[in-house]
């Protein structure tokens, strides 16, 4: 099924279930886009789902940029779509 522009909520969406992998707050993380390499925080990202899982895709250009799918005990996180993710530590 093709994703619909318009139809998605914001990266903000993601905080729950990427709290179960990380244990910061990765919505306020800095990712920059393979596809356009503009960088912003995955809070900005436009989420589709639920689906089999969640895709986030970049505000710009449309690029996928996460992938999250959980089933069996497991989750898969595919972050393919980011050249790289700073995390702030809080230091």
């Amino acid at each position: 099924m093709p994703y619909v522009e318009g139809d998605h909520e914001d990266g903000n969406a993601l905080a729950g279930p990427l709290s179960e992998i990380f244990t910061v707050d990765v919505t306020s993380a800095e990712g920059r886009c393979v596809g356009c390499g503009v960088t912003g925080p995955v809070a900005r990202l436009h989420v589709y789902g639920p689906g089999p899982g969640l895709v986030a895709r970049c505000p710009d250009c449309g690029e996928v940029v996460l992938r999250l799918v959980r089933g069996g005990g497991a989750a898969w996180l595919d972050l393919r779509g980011v050249v790289s993710l700073r995390i702030g530590l809080g230091e």
